[in-house]
């Protein structure tokens, strides 16, 4: 029988620039949470907002936040995905972990760069998708940007979840909301997308609009505007999977090669 999933998803504020305090705010939020969850997903740049000041704010693989999200993920046997600014070769990413309870790291660096904030000029693009194994489950993380790219996204892999880490802000947040359920309409995939709220330190303000979708489009959670907190959502993966086999869309899809 397939499994279920639940998930515990993360909006916040973010302390601009300031790991420790992020850590401990979102160290709060993950110990309050009562229920039993297999995956807590956070915002993209958790741990600083979206910041271009990468040479003063990167970690390692080695480092503080890393290790921190390796520590709740076995404390509180769930997996715990999160985008953080890390330093690697010389080089900077915008990267996205997925941190097993195992503390075994699953890694994703940002394809598409965000160009009109020059983070092209600060961060390396990566240029592999991640799909990773978890319970059963097949999951893509992404990572904001990205999701105005659905060739980059399109499933090819049959995965079963799509979710996007993001610092979305408030000029173009009905574009965040409609991108996420074509996402999920076009891939006969739930979605998720994790958004923050707040002022980063650009002056940029983030309302949030956190949400989740079905395999069908249908908005099954949501946050309230600038609303701080955990939603929880248990996914069941037999009926998208009785409904893929119903409708047949996947087996139709166009086959293409991404350089």
């Amino acid at each position: 029988m397939a499994s279920d999933l639940k998930i515990a998803i993360l909006q916040s504020d973010l302390v601009w620039e300031n790991p420790a305090a992020n850590r401990g705010n979102f160290q709060q939020q993950i110990e309050g949470i009562s229920d039993s969850v297999d995956l807590i997903v956070l915002p993209e740049m958790f741990s600083t907002g979206f910041t271009m000041n990468a040479a003063q704010l990167a970690e390692t693989m080695d480092g503080q936040t890393v290790s921190w999200m390796q520590e709740m993920a076995a404390k509180t046997q769930a997996a715990i995905v999160g985008s953080l600014v890390i330093s690697d070769s010389g080089l900077f990413y915008n990267r996205l972990l997925f941190v097993h309870p195992s503390q075994k790291i699953d890694i994703y660096d940002k394809r598409h760069s965000f160009t009109l904030a020059n983070e092209h000029k600060v961060y390396t693009a990566g240029n592999q998708k991640l799909i990773v194994n978890y319970k059963d489950w097949k999951i893509c993380p992404m990572i904001c940007y990205d999701l105005r790219f659905p060739v980059w996204s399109r499933n090819t892999e049959n995965y079963d979840l799509l979710l996007f880490v993001a610092n979305w802000p408030v000029p173009r947040i009905n574009a965040w909301s409609s991108l996420l359920q074509a996402r999920a309409i076009e891939n006969l995939s739930y979605v998720i997308g994790v958004n923050r709220v707040g002022l980063d330190g650009y002056g940029h303000a983030y309302n949030g609009s956190s949400a989740v979708y079905d395999y069908l489009g249908k908005l099954c959670a949501d946050f309230q505007e600038e609303e701080v907190g955990v939603a929880i959502f248990t996914f069941e993966k037999k009926s998208q999977e009785q409904l893929r086999e119903k409708l047949g869309f996947l087996k139709d899809k166009d086959t293409f090669q991404i350089q």
